[in-house]
């Protein structure tokens, strides 16, 4: 007899026997004990999740003379007669290559004939979503009101692409994807069934490869089997599913999360060398960038990954090591990628590309990169003020010259500055009527802003908020102090009620009480009307808004 792939040796032939769906198999065990079948049905749901199992197992349970627990005895004359193939009762039609409407025309036609050797006449139509427009005209009278002797079901992975008129019509089962703890079960079943020896890890893998579909799992662990004489390792599954050896893949991710962006390219060219496709290698990285946020966020990380404790010590190390908003850009990053590579012409490029982008956030400008930037350099900012201050003395040939050199304390800002402070009535409106006096308020006034840094640093605690003012453009209009950010995102965050607070009290300090924040490029209050009366006064200037 020639080989049976797993997934038909192995297909369930009583309800009780599927895996999961446990919603779908009540409803039909008590219709079928209780008699009450209904007309049309409408199995709906991913691939490989037991649809055209179940409608067998159905058409031969309703016409069975002796149901046990909903499923077929096996044993009575209508179900010894539906086990011959050529038996017309339960009838199976693929809607993929009879999806004309003659062959609906044909089908209403011989529905109207009674049953053989059975009670039911049973029409499987699978992929029914394949049907045109006019075929399912054709079906819909039939399927409404159809002879007392006939049971439609319809199978389709794509419900959405059947006509309402359709839909309507049917008793509608949508079956889920499987979970994978179920799927190792199954899997381990099987593996027993025929006698092969495994890993736990090798049998996670092929359940995390099948996503979730029966069918696909046991086509993988299919060629698993065959491709090992010996023991099923976790080596042999990723052999076969094509996948880059994971060390390869935690290295190259490892070097995008803590910004080796060479380091990455290197990797991912050796492993394109090696003969892996552009679009294995991205899912590869997108798949380890996903188990690192899982280490990262689960505390029961690996029951949830199941990975050999060498591997799974590898992910926890690289996600201690690296912050979460780096791990979090960089899955979306590979995530985008994913779907660009189905359309490039160019797909190394692109995979290129994603990793210096990944591995380089000061080289992209969108708010997620300057938010890693600026982590990064809080990080750094931290480490500079955990560092002991230190003496160094110089050489013995000038022993009278002596060095300190004080390390900086940022972000805490607890070391006050030595210069004197600015009197907290320079800025103010009452000042001395003698010239000289004026003029040293002036030149002071020119210097507002190293008083304002001086003072927001020796006032507050805020490290970032320090760092974002340093870039700023700074201006008196009259009285009042502008401060310009060249940036959109540094001026959203410091037009916050708390960083703008924090300003106040650091420019009250010296006599500021009116200031202002702007972006760069935004007009002021009345600028139309200043440019309007220019442009009325001077008719024959070309005025530049600006």
């Amino acid at each position: 007899m020639a080989y049976l792939a797993l997934y038909r040796t192995f297909r369930p032939t009583r309800l009780n026997e599927l895996v999961r769906q446990e919603h779908i198999v009540k409803i039909l065990t008590n219709q079928i004990e209780t008699g009450r079948v209904g007309h049309a049905y409408l199995f709906c749901g991913p691939r490989g999740t037991g649809k055209t199992s179940t409608a067998k197992i159905f058409a031969r349970a309703i016409n069975c003379e002796h149901p046990v627990g909903g499923s077929p005895c096996g044993e009575c004359e209508a179900c010894k007669a539906l086990a011959d193939p050529s038996n017309l009762d339960v009838t199976e039609i693929d809607a993929a290559s009879n999806n004309g409407v003659n062959e609906m025309r044909d089908l209403r036609e011989k529905v109207q004939y009674p049953p053989v050797s059975c009670r039911y006449k049973v029409y499987i139509v699978d992929e029914v979503h394949m049907l045109s427009d006019s075929a399912f005209n054709a079906l819909l009278k039939t399927l409404e009101e159809p002879p007392k002797h006939a049971v439609f079901i319809l199978a389709t992975t794509e419900p959405h692409k059947l006509p309402a008129t359709i839909l309507s019509r049917c008793m509608r089962f949508d079956f889920k994807l499987i979970p994978q703890s179920d799927l190792e079960e199954h899997l381990k079943n099987v593996l027993r069934a025929v006698g092969k020896e495994y890993e736990e890890e090798a049998v996670a893998a092929i359940a995390r490869a099948g996503a979730g579909s029966v069918r696909d799992s046991l086509s993988v662990a299919d060629m698993c089997i065959s491709y090992s004489k010996g023991k099923l390792t976790y080596a042999d599954v990723n052999e076969v599913l094509g996948s880059a050896d994971f060390y390869e893949i935690a290295k190259l991710g490892g070097a995008l999360l803590h910004g080796d962006a060479g380091e990455a390219l290197t990797l991912a060219e050796q492993v394109i060398s090696a003969g892996k496709g552009v679009g294995v290698l991205a899912k590869d990285i997108l798949v380890f960038l996903n188990n690192v946020s899982i280490a990262k966020a689960c505390k029961n990380a690996n029951s949830i990954l199941n990975f050999p404790k060498e591997m799974f010590d590898q992910i926890v190390e690289i996600a201690e090591d690296c912050e979460g908003k780096r791990v979090l850009r960089c899955c979306e990053i590979f995530a985008s990628l994913e779907n660009e590579l189905k359309y490039s012409s160019s797909p190394r490029i692109l995979l290129e590309t994603a990793i210096v982008k990944a591995g380089m956030p000061e080289t992209d400008n969108d708010v997620s990169a300057l938010e890693s930037r600026i982590a990064a350099l809080e990080a750094k900012l931290k480490n500079l003020s955990a560092l002991p201050r230190t003496e160094i003395s110089a050489p013995s040939a000038a022993p009278k010259v002596r060095l300190e050199v004080i390390e900086e304390e940022s972000p805490s800002f607890d070391t006050p500055f030595t210069a004197e402070e600015p009197p907290a009535d320079l800025f103010s409106a009452r000042k001395p009527a003698a010239e000289s006096v004026n003029a040293l308020a002036e030149d002071k006034r020119k210097n507002a802003f190293g008083y304002f840094m001086r003072t927001l640093r020796t006032s507050s605690r805020n490290g970032v908020l320090f760092t974002m003012c340093q870039d700023l453009e700074h201006a008196f209009e009259g009285d009042k102090f502008v401060l310009t950010a060249k940036n959109e995102v540094i001026y959203r965050s410091l037009s916050r009620e708390q960083h703008r607070k924090t300003i106040g009290e650091a420019l009250e300090k010296i006599g500021i009480t009116d200031f202002d924040i702007r972006m760069q490029g935004q007009k002021i209050d009345g600028f139309e009307e200043d440019v309007a009366r220019l442009k009325s006064a001077f008719p024959n200037t070309d005025i530049e808004e600006r």
